[in-house]
């Protein structure tokens, strides 16, 4: 499986693969039409009170990302991750997120648990910035 992220922002490459927004917000100064996209699994994001809560505040992200952990337990967020997973077996997957901090974001959180599904052995995933 190759897993990737890349913000909104940057340029596609063509090694991206499947290339799934996986933020709850549309990315600010984007129009829909020109966002490269394949997928908008919005429903995978951190709840809203989590995402308010935490705020981007690198102080908070180990609270955030063990949260966030709780919330991809449970359905529906699960299935989707499960989604994911199987689709990321066949192809390539480029996460995207429309966040600075792509090491301290929701996004890493959930490769992190895709790598995990598939390579148990392999913690965490190197992003692409």
């Amino acid at each position: 499986m190759r897993l990737q992220i890349r913000r909104v922002y940057e340029d596609p490459d063509p090694q991206d693969g499947l290339r799934i927004l996986v933020d709850r917000l549309w990315p600010r100064g984007i129009a829909k039409e020109r966002l490269l996209h394949d997928e908008w699994v919005k429903e995978i994001a951190p709840s809203t009170d989590l995402r308010k809560w935490y705020g981007h505040q690198p102080a908070r992200f180990e609270e955030f990302r063990r949260r966030y952990l709780q919330e991809l337990r449970t359905e529906p967020k699960a299935g989707l991750v499960r989604e994911v997973q199987r689709v990321a077996e066949d192809q390539p997957i480029t996460l995207l997120t429309a966040t600075k901090d792509v090491d301290h974001s929701a996004a890493a959180v959930l490769a992190e648990v895709l790598g995990m599904l598939t390579r148990p052995a392999r913690p965490g995933l190197r992003s692409v910035q």
